[in-house]
């Protein structure tokens, strides 16, 4: 079998959305690297790679718009990808848009095998077609070490009784996006419970923390009788889930809200003002305190 009919195979695959394929297609010890993955996942991983964009993309195609054996065993292929979101990507609820995001391969070929799927497009394509932030930032400089957040609220304006603050530390891209997509369902989970305020989620590196709000100490309890959270649980204490973590319950002590008036345009403590300022103004709504 020549190198052209290895890659259209390999294409074949993903066309059919058939993960065994794919895998079939590399060589025992075969990488796919791509701007979304990274350098050189395995064979097993690249199959689940095209699960999720499966899953977020249910009428994906790869269009072949022209391919050629530049030199003995290495295949050069530009395609264009088309999809409309209406699955979740990535965690994500999905956004309905469509994509048409073009690209190329470079694929070495060995004995009827891939040895390697090197990946180029433009990474973000995707996000901004689909009406999602794009973030440039550095890793790291000196001390200071940058990530992304999310934030859920209920909109409650109640103070804070306690937080239950997390962090695990993943040990790998992929068990990062693992852990972040349990997060995500215990969340969703977590907006239902009494009790609940709000949820921070944080991520810098493999580093994972989350810190949440409740009305009482014992609110928190109620993610330990049922749903994902129990699961999540047993992963962390078991072989499955991070390097290691840390989990903890703080009580809160003082804690002062503050609302800015907008005739006199002072700061007016909501402890010694609850409902005028000292200027004899009425105070607006107060913002969620978390």
């Amino acid at each position: 079998m020549n190198a052209l009919a290895v890659a259209q195979g390999y294409f074949d695959a993903w066309t059919h959305r058939d993960a065994d394929g794919i895998i079939a297609a590399f060589t025992e010890g075969g990488t796919y690297s791509d701007p979304s993955v990274g350098q050189g996942i395995s064979r097993e991983a690249t199959a689940n790679y095209a699960r999720g964009l499966w899953d977020a993309f249910p009428d994906l195609t790869f269009e072949i718009i022209s391919n050629a054996e530049t030199e003995p065993g290495t295949v050069v292929a530009q395609w264009l990808m088309r999809g409309t979101n209406t699955g979740s990507l990535q965690g994500l609820p999905p956004t309905g848009r469509a994509v048409a995001v073009p690209g190329a391969d470079f694929i070495k070929v060995e004995r009827d095998k891939i040895r390697s799927v090197q990946g180029y497009f433009d990474s973000r394509a995707v996000p901004e077609q689909l009406g999602l932030q794009v973030v440039v930032q550095p890793n790291v400089i000196g001390p200071f070490a940058f990530g992304t957040s999310v934030l859920v609220q209920t909109g409650k304006n109640i103070k804070p009784g306690a937080f239950s603050i997390t962090m695990l530390q993943a040990r790998s891209d992929e068990e990062a996006q693992q852990i972040g997509q349990l997060s995500q369902e215990i969340v969703k989970e977590m907006l239902e419970m009494q009790g609940f305020i709000s949820w921070m989620g944080m991520k810098v590196g493999h580093r994972m923390m989350t810190a949440t709000a409740w009305e009482t100490p014992e609110d928190h309890r109620q993610m330990y009788t049922g749903g994902t959270h129990p699961g999540a649980v047993q992963k962390f204490l078991g072989p499955e889930l991070a390097a290691g973590g840390m989990t903890s319950v703080w009580s809160s002590g003082r804690f002062t809200a503050w609302v800015r008036c907008l005739v006199c345009m002072q700061m007016v403590n909501l402890e010694t003002a609850p409902d005028k300022c000292p200027c004899g103004e009425a105070l607006p709504k107060p913002l969620p305190y978390w």
